[in-house]
């Protein structure tokens, strides 16, 4: 066995899956120990399945291998907002690459996980898993990982049930040698048969004959169905221990993780180190979770059956246990640990107040999610009477996306703030005591519960409201109170750019940031950088967006020790910018970039983003399938925050299915939008808009049958107007080149070159090039058309430069394969006009089948099937 196992280091898993009692723990305990290689061992609990919990138990276990490893994933965790998991790994896994040391990371007992982010986290962790890295998972049941692909690629190696069983000698020797007991080979195999060498039950077998004076009468007896054994076996060790042990043992079952001096919090004695190192000592189902054998827990079966026996026997005194314990984590500082024993001993009053004291912090760190699962868990009433606490829950609600139950929660805490007003009209409601924990949190309540209201108004979209509420929170709050100043400030912009109006909310939004850098913190300075750009980027000043990113990127380089979060992002809207400026390499180097080191500082609203930008890039080179899977990704991965979304996923989907000749879904996409041309114009749907625009425009390029285009043009003249009120240069430059295509499609090219020449002025300072190489080769064709004029020469030149990069583009001069003949250019000058077949054949003093001849030689150049076709084509060549 051990053998196999060393066999098994050359491969990225070893999976060690049985069920329970067969030894799983013991076994690789062993060889870990004379592998040759340093261990990190993580043993799991059902606590474990909290994602960020289960990140720092990770990272914990790694620095018993080197203890700065980690330092900057625990920084991470710890800052206000929590890391994403995958992130977290990246960085961990970037330095483990760089120990020059191989070693063996355990987890054991991962049965109990049930969460599939952290499956995921497997999975990621073994795509990238270092050569200095050997995972082992020890398990009752197989994890949801891709274990037949690991298989196929021979990274996996596997001990099951069967392999783990004792034979005959092994029994033999356990039971003699390991339990002291002098069995007979006929009384070894006997038990070995009734138990078909189950570790755990001939341990507890052992345990049950040590004093017993039949021995062979004991294992004749010992048989039945194995779902009872353990059952039995449990009550016949129990009832043989002394009293103290018995008492210890089941007390201390309600423990996940057992320490010495929690031991003697719960039970009121004062030898629970002792009683742990004598467990361990006697194989008594204890498992050491640290090399220091500080802290155990129990073998999982055991403390099941230990707890069912403490309920059965002493109900009364479950409830006192759980105290107990909370009362000692709260004074060790682990607040999680003290509410969630509180919550199990039903102690509601004293979970609500230690929920109340950890508030502060939780809010700091962005532990939102795990404030309202407390919070669900604690009686209505009592929640009513803590206006602290119900401030707390509306804000974790907010941040939770639970938009419809804020308000009420608001209201909870706000008529303690004037009782006496709210008394005559709400006398029951204030018939209990009003309970306060922490006073300076109340002081601060309304404060607090103006700025929540103020983003609860934002994100419903009532602007109105969401400025009412920050200009309160203005009045209530000194000079000098910098952290709401700047929350109430940076929501006052917030709803400015929401509406439109993009200069006034640059400079509210950045005296909002302004503000908070003062109050340090730096963390909500680097992700407001991101809307700073956003915002310059929908005013078409790419270059002081790309200032903006560099500031921000560098301010985050400056608190790289401590806080980090935004940076990753950054990196995402610098991708989008050098996209723009067609520089795809660079582009995809930042995204690899924010994945590889530094996504895990990324704010979980723009989590989306990256997926966005790399489709950008995947259309870019031609590969719109996989623009569209992406985008279908971040579809998925998008969280509404407080920012507006005026680039909806849905319509960049839209967009690709244009270039694919999907009009129908485009078509679809927009009935169920309920767009229309006649509908009243605002910001947040001006990128939906001119998508609209360009859906109706779609069809017309080769069926004229379709809406009116006076109509379409009409349309987005209206949207030209509006973007230009709201000085909203980035959306001019796009409606002005849509304006230009349409002109360019009814065969128009003067009228299309008053557009193009002025968004070309606008452009070329910023350095645009992607919007125009984007559109392919109508684009290209008018471009050529202004370079003949003169217009913007040397910016048109580089343009056209970006097509020749461009797959799905063909220079002009390529697009024949055969020129046309000098009388081939004469029949196409005349089929320009209004003369007719016979009156052209007449003109140039041929028969009409010689016309004929040469119309059709020229239909077959231009690859086109008709007269007008084929002008509108010549046009767009610059045959003429």
């Amino acid at each position: 066995m051990i053998e196999r196992l060393n066999e098994g280091l050359n491969r990225k898993l070893t999976l060690i899956s049985a069920s329970a009692g067969s030894g799983k723990t013991t076994l690789v305990s062993e060889w870990v120990a004379a592998c040759g290689r340093s261990v990190a061992w993580l043993s799991l609990d059902e606590g474990d399945n909290d994602s960020t919990r289960f990140l720092t138990h990770l990272v914990a276990a790694v620095q018993r291998i080197a203890e700065n490893i980690g330092e900057s994933a625990v920084g991470a965790l710890n800052s206000p907002q929590p890391p994403s998991t995958e992130s977290i790994l990246t960085i961990l896994l970037n330095e483990i690459s760089a120990l020059p040391y191989p070693f063996v990371l355990v987890l054991d007992d991962y049965h109990v996980i049930d969460d599939k982010r952290i499956d995921d986290v497997l999975i990621f962790l073994l795509e990238h898993l270092p050569a200095q890295l050997h995972l082992v998972i020890a398990t009752r049941e197989d994890p949801q990982l891709p274990l037949g692909r690991l298989r196929a690629r021979g990274h996996l190696s596997e001990q099951r049930a069967a392999a783990l069983r004792f034979t005959p000698g092994e029994a033999a020797t356990f039971l003699n040698q390991v339990m002291g007991l002098g069995l007979t080979a006929d009384e070894i195999s006997a038990l070995e048969a009734r138990t078909e060498g189950w570790i755990a039950g001939l341990q507890l077998a052992a345990l049950s004959m040590q004093g017993h004076e039949d021995i062979p009468g004991f294992i004749r007896a010992f048989a039945g169905d194995n779902r009872y054994i353990v059952d039995y076996l449990i009550e016949e060790v129990l009832q043989r221990q002394p009293d103290p042990v018995r008492s210890f043992l089941l007390q201390t079952s309600i423990l996940d993780r057992l320490h010495g001096p929690l031991c003697d919090a719960v039970t009121g004695q004062a030898d629970g180190s002792v009683r742990l190192e004598a467990l361990e000592r006697g194989n008594f189902f204890v498992v050491p979770l640290d090399d220091k054998r500080s802290w155990y827990r129990y073998h999982h079966l055991f403390a099941e059956v230990l707890s069912v026996h403490l309920r059965a026997e002493q109900p009364d005194q479950v409830a006192t246990l759980h105290r107990r314990a909370s009362r000692w984590y709260e004074q060790q500082g682990s607040a999680a640990n003290a509410i969630r024993h509180a919550l199990a001993a039903e102690d509601f009053a004293r979970a609500a107040d230690l929920v109340e004291l950890a508030w502060p912090a939780i809010r700091r760190s962005g532990q939102e999610t795990a404030l309202l699962g407390w919070l669900k868990a604690l009686p209505e009433g009592l929640i009513q009477c803590r206006p602290v606490l119900s401030a707390g829950y509306a804000w974790s609600l907010l941040a939770g996306g639970e938009l419809k139950a804020v308000e009420e929660r608001l209201r909870d805490a706000e008529r303690w703030l004037e009782p006496a007003a709210d008394m005559r009209e709400q006398p029951e409601a204030l018939s209990a005591e009003m309970v306060v924990v922490d006073e300076e949190e109340f002081r601060r309540l309304p404060v607090s519960i103006a700025v929540y209201r103020a983003a609860h108004a934002l994100a419903l979209g009532d602007l109105q409201a969401a400025m009412k509420y920050a200009r309160r929170v203005l009045e209530l709050v000194p000079e000098d109170d910098h952290l709401p100043r700047g929350a109430a400030v940076g929501l006052l912009g917030l709803a400015s750019w929401t509406n439109g109006d993009l200069e006034a909310a640059y400079c509210i939004f950045a005296d909002g940031m302004a503000n908070v850098q003062l109050a340090g913190n730096i963390s909500d300075v680097i992700g407001g950088t991101i809307a700073l750009a956003d915002i310059r980027l929908a005013q078409g000043r790419l270059r002081q967006a790309m200032r903006t990113y560099k500031r921000g990127l560098q301010l985050a380089q400056e608190h790289s020790e401590s806080v980090l979060r935004g940076a990753a992002d950054i990196y995402v809207g610098m991708s989008e910018l050098l996209l723009q400026h067609n520089d795809l390499h660079a582009a995809t180097q930042h995204l690899m970039r924010s994945k590889e080191q530094g996504e895990y500082t990324g704010a979980p609203q723009n989590r989306y983003r990256w997926h966005v930008a790399m489709a950008r890039i995947r259309e870019a080179q031609g590969d719109l399938e996989g623009a569209l899977d992406l985008l279908d990704e971040a579809a998925h991965l998008y969280v509404g925050g407080f920012f507006p979304n005026v680039r909806p996923v849905a319509a960049l989907k839209t967009r690709v299915w244009i270039a694919q000749g999907r009009l129908s879904e485009a078509v679809d996409w927009a009935r169920e939008e309920g767009l229309s041309i006649e509908d009243d114009l605002s910001y947040l749907r001006e990128f939906e808009h001119i998508t609209l625009a360009r859906v109706l425009l779609a069809p017309y390029q080769n069926n004229r049958t379709n809406r009116s285009i006076v109509e379409i043009m009409e349309f987005l003249e209206r949207l030209l107007q509006a973007a230009e009120e709201g000085e909203r240069t980035g959306s001019v430059i796009e409606i002005l080149i849509v304006q230009a295509l349409a002109y360019h499609m009814q065969g128009d090219i003067p009228a299309a070159l008053v557009p193009l020449e002025r968004v070309l002025t606008l452009a070329e300072p910023e350095g645009y090039v992607r919007i125009f190489v984007d559109e392919g080769r109508p684009m290209a064709t008018l471009l050529e058309a202004a370079a003949k004029q003169g217009i913007g020469l040397n910016y048109v030149r580089a343009l056209l430069t970006g097509f020749g990069t461009d797959e799905r583009w063909t220079p002009v001069s390529q697009v024949m394969n055969e020129p046309l003949s000098a009388r081939e250019h004469d029949v196409l000058r005349l089929l320009r006009t209004d003369l007719s077949g016979p009156d052209i054949a007449r003109e140039l003093m041929v028969s009409l089948n010689t016309l004929r001849t040469h119309t059709k030689n020229i239909y077959d150049k231009l690859e086109v099937n008709n007269r007008r076709a084929a002008v509108r084509r010549a046009e767009e060549l610059d045959l003429f």
